[in-house]
């Protein structure tokens, strides 16, 4: 595993760049998830494989892993 340098930024400032950013996003995020919940055929998505990318993508971001966004892009790269 490859070692990831420190940040030389502080992380007050890393916080203050992009706080409304991720925000946003993740409104989108929530957002679609709600859409696709409210769809009259959401129970032919039941088995289908994106959901689950998704789910395991918010997991990874839920964890304190130093590695996140390799880890969610390998998840994407299978």
């Amino acid at each position: 595993m490859k070692t990831i340098p420190p940040n030389p930024q502080t992380a007050v400032r890393v916080l203050d760049a992009y706080f409304l950013e991720v925000r946003a996003r993740l409104i989108e995020i929530a957002a679609t998830l709600d859409r696709v919940d409210r769809a009259s055929n959401r129970h032919e998505l039941q088995n289908d494989p994106r959901l689950g990318f998704i789910a395991r993508s918010l997991a990874i971001l839920q964890s304190t892993a130093p590695d996140r966004a390799r880890q969610i892009q390998e998840l994407y790269s299978i």
